[in-house]
């Protein structure tokens, strides 16, 4: 069987409302989506959260409860049941396509009992200065899952688990309590001095317990639910240590590939290649610099294309780059909103997918669209989607000599029949660039597969082309 590039789905949006059903939907979508060319599916947390069916999966509850006991409201979680699930991930084995589970090991939220304690409040800017004595504070930190009673864990977490929370029951006050003896952890994003905590009851990674129990439950869910791999939420603020053990060990138990992408939310590149060394690389990582600089291109007519992948870590650690336009946070309304603008969105796809670095991630919202803001799916994405699984192979030629427009060509190979493209993209005038796609191609016609441009342009003797761009858009040419 002939190989083909490799493409991840992000399988989700923050509004979607798919009826406590999705589990079911990708199982019926699955032969379609393998069709296309899709390859791995990362799955929203599949965990029972505090906000029961509602809640989108950051907000975690049980980990252990995949949607099969009364808790939170719910039997089903927001995306359906358990049994679902590991039907979906069966399903989409058949089809050739691998899952990745959204691991949130943060944070726990909605907890079952309160329990008094001492804490110090600390400063919102600067997580390390305290700002008040050692007070008496109670807080959401006992969890004993009653609905799922001890079935698969008879672990229960109490405060001593946790180092600080965000909300004291007797004051009624919003504020970072750090509790008593505790530190936060120094192997975390030096952002607000230390970034250790987010939200919710800060797991202590500190702590024996807590390090044993998430390797235990990591065992139980791989055996449980079959993924082939992870996504690991905000790992900037998690002990940089914690993870790098936690999925050796998991690879060893199960002597199993199980790919695995951090969210390290940073434009900063620099911090990301600290990551990846911190962590032996164990973990790839999303490319969020690459998707400011997409961001920038859309908002700015005098954004200068040729630097585009300047300082981008699929620039600079190709093999550990996830490359992504939008996903769940950066959609309107969203925490870390920045969202591409609808005309750059075919580029920005083009970028990403059409290229020979890195391993892209193709977002639900701007596959199928999001009802809730009314946005509409990108209409080329489809045929950018086969583009890559049918034509972008090859030699790579790079033209990113012009701050208006940028190009490059793949010659194509043996393996995959009139393989070979050749993109332009513009963000201001029309342009056309002289590019080499390979001389197997002389005399051949070569047409714009998103039919931005009519015309259809023929390969010269010595394997050149010179391929056309309208303003602010983008061409994509295939041989005919």
């Amino acid at each position: 069987m002939k190989t083909i590039n490799g493409i991840m789905m992000q399988y989700f949006e923050w509004y979607m409302d798919c009826k406590q059903n999705l589990w079911n939907k990708i199982s019926e979508n699955a032969e379609e989506l393998s069709n296309l060319g899709i390859t791995a599916l990362w799955l929203p947390p599949a965990y029972k959260g505090s906000g029961g069916k509602n809640e989108v999966g950051y907000g975690v509850y049980d980990v252990y409860d995949l949607g099969e006991f009364n808790q939170k409201g719910s039997i089903k979680t927001k995306y359906g049941s358990k049994e679902e699930y590991v039907n979906c991930i069966m399903t989409l084995k058949q089809n050739g396509i691998e899952s990745y589970a959204d691991i949130v090991l943060n944070h726990k939220i909605g907890a079952d009992m309160l329990q008094t304690i001492s804490a110090t409040k600390v400063d919102w800017g600067n997580h390390n200065i305290l700002i008040s004595n050692q007070e008496t504070v109670k807080v959401a930190t006992k969890f004993t899952f009653p609905g799922r009673n001890h079935k698969y864990s008879d672990f229960e977490w109490n405060w001593t688990h946790f180092d600080g929370i965000d909300y004291d029951e007797n004051s009624k006050e919003h504020a970072i309590f750090k509790f008593k003896d505790k530190d936060w952890s120094d192997t975390v994003d030096e952002e607000y001095g230390n970034y250790d905590y987010l939200m919710g009851a800060d797991l202590d990674f500190e702590n024996p317990e807590v390090v044993e129990e998430c390797k235990k439950w990591g065992k139980w869910y791989l055996e449980t639910t079959k993924v082939d791999g992870f996504r690991l939420d905000a790992v900037k603020h998690i002990a940089s240590n914690f993870y790098k053990d936690w999925i050796k060990e998991l690879r060893k138990q199960t002597k199993k590939e199980l790919f695995t992408v951090g969210e390290y939310w940073s434009g900063d590149t620099s911090k990301l290649h600290k990551y990846i060394e911190e962590t032996e690389g164990e973990i790839s990582l999303f490319d969020v610099p690459l998707h400011y600089h997409l961001e920038n291109a859309s908002k700015d007519e005098n954004y200068d294309m040729s630097k585009i992948l300047e300082g981008t870590l699929v620039k600079e650690n190709p093999s550990k780059a996830v490359t992504f336009v939008d996903n769940h946070d950066t959609q309107p309304g969203q925490s870390l909103q920045s969202f591409i603008e609808t005309w750059f969105k075919p580029a920005a796809y083009a970028i990403i997918l059409l290229r020979n670095e890195g391993y892209p991630c193709v977002f639900y919202g701007d596959f199928y669209g999001i009802p809730h803001d009314n946005i509409e799916p990108v209409k080329e994405l489809k045929t950018i989607i086969k583009l890559r699984k049918e034509k972008a192979y090859g030699y790579q030629h790079d033209y990113f000599d012009n701050p208006d427009y940028i190009g490059w060509t793949r010659e194509g190979d043996n393996e995959h029949l009139k393989s070979g493209l050749a993109v332009v993209i513009s963000n201001n005038n029309d342009g056309e660039k002289r590019m080499y796609v390979g001389n197997q191609y002389a005399g051949e016609k070569f047409i714009d597969s998103l039919e931005n441009c009519e015309e259809e342009i023929i390969i010269d003797n010595e394997g050149y082309g010179n391929f056309k761009v309208k303003g602010k858009s983008t061409s994509i040419w295939v041989n005919a």
